[in-house]
This record gives structure tokens, C-alpha cells and sequence, in this order.
């Protein structure tokens, strides 16, 4: 399938290398072009039009709202130069308002539009084991489908409209968030009461957190090992701004994520936004007076 992958940061660039080792004749952007250039097997290209030209998919990895608005819809913005019937697959973490956005556009120029948000760090990106929430049209996300079988191990199916997808993301991100809050002050809970981090680790890793992701997380807070960043603190706090800003057009309110704000906040107020997002546990230790 010809596809254009736009967008490669942590998550992009190992997400376009399995399209190409799949098969794929790929086509990539990024706004440094040497990020673009290491994509070996793909055609880099200088700006999102152009890469988009002739691509039956296209797919986003864009860092926020901001990101995958411009270059999606600005002066220069790709949808323009997308061919009718083409669909857009954004695979970024974005607000849902801006994905119906994007929906409305596209539907105008007789595109198709897929939101394809995915649970998974980068390691899970280099092995292809991402999960894929998506919601479009019908036709739109089958046609998308080998694609996100290259770079996941499951998709969910989310219905047609496709702010369904970026709102199940959204309640996914500040579920760990709020976990990550939790194990951070835990850990510094054991340690002020003289358990080592490594102890409590191996019973809380038994018992409670068999799943990857929180076992994952409970593993870099018991070991403060919070570089290089999977996921940063700042684009943390924009997740849990997202969800705030979810759950107020709802009217649903979140007093955890309210908290969680100001710890995000905090966390980049003192300069830790390149951290991992789980250096909030940082935060939690240092309020009890441990070294973060």
C-alpha cells in the first residue's frame, strides 16, 4: 500500500520502519529532515504535501493539538494535497474537539479520516506491539487495517465517529498518570519507613501490578530512572490538560486530575519536563524529604 507517515519522533520512526519491513511503499516527513533520512527503505520528503501525494493512508504521529493542526490544516497543511478518497489516519494523542475537526475537513474534501490513537512506549513501537484505538467510517479504518497490523498487536474497533477513539485515549493516559502518582508516593512511603525500594518492587510486582504498563512504571520509580524519557513530563501535562478539558465540556468533574495538573505543572515549573512523565515521582519524594 502506498503510505506517507508523517511525524517521526520516539513513537514515528519506529512505527514507519515496520510499515517499510512489512512491505509498504513508504513516504516520509518530519520536520528535521535527518530524522527522515535514517528511515531506511522509505522516501523522504521535504514537506507534507509533498509527502502525501499519491498516498492512499496517511498516517500522523504528531506531538499535540497545535502540531497536527498545522500540518494538517495550515497554510501549508497536507489535507490540501491529500487525493479524494485518501484517509488520514491520526495516530497522535489529541483533544477530541480537534478530531472532529479534522473529521469535517476531510469529509469536505472526500477524504476519509480514522482516528488511531495507540497505548504503547517506543519499545512497544520497535516491536510492534501497540495497541490501535480506532473509530471512522467503516471502509476507512478496513482499508487501514494491514497498516496498523504492522505496527500493533491488537486494534480496537471503536464504532464510526472518530472522537470515541481520542477519548477512550485520553481515559487510558490518566488512568497511568494517576497511577504513576500513586506508585511515586508509595515508594516514597516505603522508603521514609525504611523498606527498600527493590523489596517493596518484588511483592507489589507479584501481587498487584501484573500487567506490563504499571509493572513497567513500578520498575522505573523503585530504580529513579527516569532518562532517557519514553513518554516526557511536559506531554504529560498535556495529556492531563486534555482530559480536563474533556471532562469540562462533559461536565463530569475529575478532582484527580485536577491534582495530577498541578503536579505536572510543578514537575516542568522545575524543570524536569524532559524526564520521563513518571519523574512525578520525583515530586513525591522530595515532599517527604528523600532525594527524587
Amino acid at each position: 500500500m502506498r503510505v506517507a507517515f508523517l511525524g517521526l519522533g520516539q513513537m514515528g520512526s519506529p512505527m514507519a520502519r515496520r510499515l517499510v519491513s512489512a512491505g509498504h511503499e513508504v513516504a516520509v516527513w518530519n520536520r528535521s529532515r535527518e530524522k527522515a533520512r535514517e528511515i531506511e527503505g522509505a522516501r523522504a520528503e521535504d514537506t507534507p504535501a509533498d509527502a502525501v501525494r499519491g498516498a492512499e493512508v496517511v498516517m500522523t504521529m504528531l506531538a499535540d493539538d497545535a502540531a497536527a493542526q498545522e500540518v494538517a490544516l495550515g497554510a501549508d497543511g497536507f489535507a490540501a494535497a491529500m487525493a479524494e478518497g485518501a484517509v488520514h489516519a491520526s495516530m497522535s494523542t489529541i483533544s477530541p474537539a480537534l478530531s472532529r475537526r479534522l473529521a469535517e475537513e476531510h469529509a469536505r474534501r472526500g477524504q476519509g479520516y480514522v482516528a488511531a490513537p495507540v497505548f504503547g512506549r517506543p519499545e512497544a513501537a520497535e516491536g510492534g506491539k501497540l495497541r490501535v484505538l480506532a473509530a471512522g467510517p467503516k471502509e476507512a479504518v478496513k482499508r487501514c487495517l494491514p497498516l496498523f497490523d504492522a505496527v500493533a498487536q491488537q486494534t480496537f474497533d471503536l464504532g464510526e465517529d472518530p472522537p470515541a477513539a481520542n477519548v477512550v485515549k485520553l481515559c487510558g493516559n490518566f488512568i497511568i498518570a494517576s497511577m504513576i502518582e500513586t506508585l511515586g508516593e508509595v515508594f516514597a512511603l516505603g522508603r521514609k519507613s525504611g523498606v527498600a525500594p527493590e523489596a517493596l518492587l518484588d511483592v507489589l510486582g507479584t501481587a498487584l501490578l501484573s500487567g506490563p504498563i504499571l509493572a513497567g512504571y513500578a520498575k522505573t520509580i523503585a530504580e529513579s530512572r527516569y532518562e532517557p524519557a519514553g513518554f516526557k513530563l511536559r506531554l504529560g501535562l498535556k495529556d492531563v490538560r486534555l482530559v480536563l478539558a474533556t471532562a469540562d465540556a462533559a461536565e463530569v468533574p475529575m478532582p484527580v486530575a485536577s491534582a495530577l495538573h498541578d503536579r505536572y505543572l510543578a514537575g516542568v515549573a522545575q524543570g524536569l519536563g524532559d524526564l520521563d512523565w513518571s519523574g512525578i515521582a520525583r515530586l513525591a519524594a522530595e515532599s517527604a524529604g528523600l532525594d527524587g
